[in-house]
């Protein structure tokens, strides 16, 4: 089953449990994902619907940040509570630990030296932690390690 249809067959779920949270944010993905369709005259695979629903993710955790600022706490756990549906159609993420790992090892594979490098490090191991990994927490990772390397 693709996950175009799984996200369907759990819409119809969702309505039969009479789950609105659960209906909003599978229909929100849907209308992204047909909008998306619309615009390219083409039928997404599985790896732009999951590209996607990241950038759901993203935004997601960017009105979290937002609502937690302007003390919106109502706000704030809908929006958790929406994004936790979002990252069950994402695959298992990887943690930082493994990120510094594999940043460790794209470093060395690229001559890293410092923090100059890290255009070099960051296009050698973004293709390996796409959709596995948010990109801010690599960025984080590889930019605190080139700096270690430079000390």
């Amino acid at each position: 089953m693709s996950l175009r249809q799984q996200i369907d067959a759990d819409l119809k779920d969702a309505m039969r449990s009479r789950d609105r949270l659960r209906c909003n944010v599978l229909r929100q993905i849907k209308s992204t994902v047909i909008n998306e369709e619309f615009k390219t005259e083409g039928e997404f695979d599985d790896a732009k619907v999951q590209e996607i629903v990241g950038r759901l993710v993203r935004q997601h955790r960017e009105s979290i940040e937002i609502f937690g600022k302007a003390d919106r706490a109502d706000l704030r756990e809908t929006e958790e509570a929406e994004l936790q549906i979002l990252q069950s159609y994402l695959p298992e993420q990887v943690s930082a630990d493994e990120v510094l790992m594999l940043a460790r090892q794209a470093a060395e594979s690229v001559g890293a030296r410092g923090p100059s490098d890290k255009g070099k490090v960051m296009g050698r191991l973004m293709p390996q932690l796409k959709g596995k990994a948010d990109g801010t927490l690599v960025n984080q990772v590889v930019t605190d390690h080139l700096a270690s390397l430079a000390e």
